[in-house]
């Protein structure tokens, strides 16, 4: 596992750097692409459950079972699956209301603004939402560096579906901000900085689960990082989708993020 750190940790990269990229499309286009975005955000949503039940859950109990037998290590697998759902829930749960990310904006939003004056309480609520987001980059980024280090084509897969979710929580960050202040600059950089909990995150996992990294703490981690990822899908991902929704593009979108994650498991991983 060692030669993939470095695909591991620039992977974790590119996930978090998306929330840059929905910051820069909020301020260099004039309207929100709802149709794109929905359809988006349902792939995004697809292959993260598809690859959740398929094939990480299915790992988590393929380690845990082989190294403690059949009966505990499909307990284990189980407890770590629903330990990572709550992990999710409580940091979810605990975030402040004003700078919940599921409240996504649009880009129109800053061109509907004359402010040009600090508002103070529009940029507590950019800084709030900056922050929620990190802490939900958080866990995100390890379970990409933890992914990604056990299977690089995983990682990939993975890293596809993070960074296209990150990508609308950018814009989410951005709005606010520059609401308050009408400063591009420091609308992208609290942008920016939220995704950099990411790598935070794989270098975390790296310091704190690597000297104890054995097949019985990466199926516990693999299985909480099923759960993380199944919470975000259906607590974030679908619900976002479905605020931009027309025609049952989100759901077209979750179809076809599955079947590539389906193909893609089939042919590359």
């Amino acid at each position: 596992m060692p030669e993939n750190l470095l695909v591991a940790f620039g992977l974790t990269l590119l996930a978090g750097l998306a929330t840059g990229i929905g910051s820069m499309l909020a301020f260099f286009t004039s309207t929100t692409n709802t149709k794109f975005l929905s359809w988006m955000l349902g792939f995004s949503a697809g292959v993260m459950i598809y690859v959740s039940m398929i094939e990480i859950f299915v790992k988590a109990k393929d380690a845990l079972v082989g190294s403690l037998g059949q009966q505990t290590g499909n307990w284990l697998t189980v407890a770590g699956f629903f330990g990572g759902i709550l992990l999710i829930a409580l940091i979810d749960k605990f975030v402040p209301e004003q700078g919940n990310p599921h409240e996504l904006k649009k880009v129109e939003d800053i061109n509907k603004s004359n402010v040009r004056q600090t508002d103070h309480s529009l940029l507590k609520m950019g800084s709030f939402t900056a922050l929620a987001i990190a802490i939900h980059n958080f866990p995100e980024g390890i379970a990409t560096f933890t992914a990604a280090l056990q299977d690089p084509g995983l990682g990939v897969a993975i890293t596809v579906a993070i960074a296209i979710h990150n990508i609308p929580e950018g814009i989410a960050v951005a709005v606010p901000v520059y609401f308050a202040t009408g400063d591009r600059r420091k609308a992208f950089k609290l942008s920016f900085l939220s995704g950099l909990a990411e790598p935070v995150g794989a270098i975390v996992a790296f310091l704190i689960l690597m000297p104890f990294l054995n097949d019985v703490m990466f199926g516990l981690i693999f299985a909480a990082v099923a759960g993380i990822m199944v919470f975000i899908s259906l607590d974030e991902l679908l619900p976002a989708a479905k605020k931009y929704d027309e025609g049952h593009l989100s759901i077209y979108g979750l179809i076809a993020g599955m079947a590539v994650m389906a193909v893609s498991l089939l042919l590359f991983i």
